[in-house]
């Protein structure tokens, strides 16, 4: 990465990197190489419609997912955790496409934003792949399901869609399931993982407060009011209910009100 790229293309690599190590050091190469001003600010290369994806693990339906064994089982941590690194993993791809897909015109910050978090990804991605080998298993090991690039897909066309499906509904729902999550770890006296968790959550938090803070942004330059508009975008693009409990606290402290869901809370959207 020490030639002078452009963030676009660098971009472009990570999708189209498959093997997990790889995407992980393109993702951390790539934000590197931004933050020391060796990637252009420009936009000559387009986002791959999927990212490449590695053979394991088989993708299925969610009705299709096996069960998880019993609760504070070593299955059944290392299931919740595999799951968890698919998520992470393919949150690597969904910062790396916002940058590179919706990047042109708009602030450098937003690119910096964007690189922040999919460097953040790629290391809580190789966190819990650790973990996962230091408890007799790996990555791919298991099933897993593509409702994250789903979403991405659905929302390809629109950064403020994008903005409000993904961050402030996927992401927020990990805020809201994250605590119970690193309880039940904790129990089972896996303080390691919990460990993990706590960080990811922490960093979660700063992730969601960008996605709420560019779709305000974005709704401002474009004459929309913000609350409205988010219902209108999540009741066209989201597949899915959004269910409480909510956790208000790290919600607020993201910059997400209680109004924006609260109204919705409960209600499915095709």
């Amino acid at each position: 990465m020490e030639e002078r790229g452009t963030i676009a293309a660098a971009c472009r690599a990570v999708l189209l990197s498959a093997a997990p190590h790889a995407k992980v050091k393109a993702a951390r190469a790539a934000a590197r190489a931004w933050r020391r001003g060796l990637l252009a600010h420009e936009f000559d290369a387009a986002m791959p419609d999927r990212p490449s994806r590695p053979e394991a693990p088989a993708l299925l339906p969610p009705s299709r997912m096996p069960k998880r064994g019993k609760a504070g089982s070593v299955r059944s941590r290392i299931a919740m955790l595999h799951a968890l690194a698919h998520i992470e993993f393919g949150a690597i791809d969904l910062a790396f496409d916002m940058a590179g897909r919706f990047g042109a015109g708009l602030p450098r910050s937003f690119v910096d934003d964007w690189l922040g978090v999919g460097a953040d990804e790629a290391i809580h991605f190789a966190l819990l792949d650790r973990r996962l080998r230091a408890l007799g298993s790996a990555y791919g090991a298991l099933p897993a399901h593509d409702g994250l690039w789903e979403a991405a897909a659905a929302t390809a066309h629109d950064p403020l869609a994008r903005l409000a499906v993904v961050p402030m509904v996927l992401e927020a729902r990990g805020l809201d399931v994250t605590p119970a999550t690193v309880g039940h770890f904790r129990r089972a006296g896996d303080e390691r993982s919990a460990a993990i968790l706590e960080r990811i959550y922490r960093d979660e938090i700063r992730h969601v407060a960008a996605g709420t803070r560019w779709f305000a942004r974005l709704c401002e330059s474009r004459g929309f009011a913000p609350l409205p508009h988010w219902q209108a975008l999540v009741a066209r693009h989201f597949r899915g209910a959004i269910k409480p409990p909510f956790n208000d606290s790290a919600r607020a402290e993201a910059g997400l009100p209680r109004e924006y869901y609260a109204g919705v809370a409960g209600v499915g959207f095709a």
